[in-house]
């Protein structure tokens, strides 16, 4: 893993870049190759957990879309002092489907 000593015009670099994967990690900037997981064998319950995620995913972009149900996330985040699309994610999971009798 390389890590990365930035100049004061870029202070950090988060995501892909040029085939590496940056992050801060405990205050300091690393870069690395992403994992290669062509090969691993999902098991069942993981391939189910992680299509449902998928949908978790979807739910969640669709409630950002939506300026009302956006409103209502975008408020519940700040009481909570957590993302608006996570806590759609989590919604989803829950059940609780803010976009039911909408459109």
């Amino acid at each position: 893993m390389a890590i990365v000593i930035l100049n004061p015009a870029v202070q950090q670099i988060h995501g892909k870049l040029a085939g590496f994967v940056y992050r801060v990690r405990y205050g300091k900037q690393t870069a690395s190759k992403p994992p290669d997981t062509s090969k691993v064998q999902w098991s069942p319950a993981q391939v189910e957990h992680r299509q449902r995620f998928r949908l978790a995913v979807a739910y969640a972009q669709a409630a950002m879309a939506e300026p009302n149900v956006r409103a209502v996330y975008e408020e519940e985040a700040k009481q909570k002092d957590k993302r608006p699309f996570d806590l759609a994610v989590s919604d989803y999971f829950k059940g609780k489907n803010l976009l039911m009798g909408r459109g």
